[in-house]
C-alpha cells in the first residue's frame, strides 16, 4: 500500500493553483475544497470571486508570469477560456440560422503558453467543436446534481484522472424545447425564459452559493467537477512523492 504523504509536506505549503478566465469561481471553489490555494484571473471585474483575484487579460497575465519566473509559485493551472467559438450552440443552431457573431478561438495560443509553463494544466470546455482533447468527460449526474452541464477537460503535462462512468440521465431538462414543455429532474442553467432555471434554482442545482448574478451562474461549472480533478491530482503527487 502506498504510504500517505501530506500535501503540505510535498509542496512545503498549501499548493497554489492559477485559475484563468475565472468568472465567479465555480472551478476555483472545487480546487479549494480539494486542497489548493487559488488565484483567479479574469478580464472582467468579479467582486463575487471568493479567493485572491487579479483583473487582467488571462493570456497576457500568464505570459508575464512565465517571463518573470513567477509562474514557479504555482503547482498547476486551470483555464476555462470563452467557449463561444466552439460550443455546440454556436457552431450548430446559431450558425445554421445566421445568428451571433464571429468569435476568436483562444485555445491554440493558450495551450502554447500553458505548455511553456512546464506545469500540469487543465483546459475546460463544453461539448462541441473546441480544439481540446477530451481526456476527461464529466456530467452533473455523476455527482447527483440538478444540472447535466456536460464538460470536457484536456489534461496537459503528463497526468490523468480516472474517468467516472457516465450514468444514464434520470429524465429531461425542465423547460420548453421546440415548442414542447417537459418537466424533469434537471434545470436549464443557461439563458432566461422558456422554463429556464431561476437564480436560486441554479445555485442549488450546481452547489454555488457565493454569487447571485445570473450571468456568472450560467457560465459556471459545478465545484464538484474540479474538486474531483484537484483531488486526483494531489493524490497522484503524494503517491509519486512516497
Amino acid at each position: 500500500m502506498t504510504q500517505h504523504v501530506p500535501i503540505r509536506s510535498v509542496f512545503g505549503h498549501r499548493p497554489r493553483l492559477l485559475d484563468l478566465f475565472s468568472c465567479a469561481g465555480g472551478a476555483a471553489m472545487g480546487y479549494h475544497r480539494a486542497g489548493f490555494e487559488v488565484t483567479g484571473v479574469d478580464i472582467a471585474d468579479r467582486p463575487n470571486y471568493p479567493f485572491t483575484f487579479v483583473r487582467a487579460d488571462a493570456l497576457d497575465h500568464l505570459a508575464a508570469l512565465i517571463t518573470s519566473g513567477d509562474i514557479a509559485r504555482y503547482a498547476a493551472v486551470h483555464a476555462s477560456p470563452p467557449c463561444q467559438a466552439g460550443c455546440a450552440l454556436t457552431v450548430g443552431t446559431n450558425a445554421s440560422r445566421g445568428w451571433g457573431r464571429t468569435h476568436v478561438q483562444l485555445i491554440p495560443d493558450l495551450r502554447a503558453l500553458l505548455d511553456a509553463t512546464g506545469l500540469p494544466y487543465v483546459i475546460e470546455q463544453p461539448n462541441g467543436k473546441a480544439p481540446v482533447r477530451a481526456d476527461l468527460r464529466l456530467c452533473g449526474e455523476m455527482f447527483g446534481l440538478g444540472v447535466l452541464r456536460h464538460r470536457v477537460f484536456e489534461l496537459g503535462g503528463g497526468w490523468s484522472v480516472p474517468q467516472p462512468e457516465h450514468r444514464p440521465h434520470r429524465g429531461y431538462v425542465r423547460g420548453y424545447r421546440h415548442g414542447v414543455y417537459r418537466d424533469g429532474p434537471y434545470v436549464a442553467a443557461y439563458g432566461a425564459g422558456g422554463g429556464k432555471a431561476t437564480v436560486p434554482e441554479m445555485q442549488t442545482a450546481m452547489g454555488i452559493t457565493w454569487t447571485d448574478v445570473r450571468e456568472e451562474l450560467t457560465e459556471a461549472i459545478p465545484p464538484a467537477y474540479t474538486e474531483r480533478i484537484g483531488s486526483a491530482f494531489l493524490t497522484r503527487v503524494a503517491e509519486v512523492a512516497a
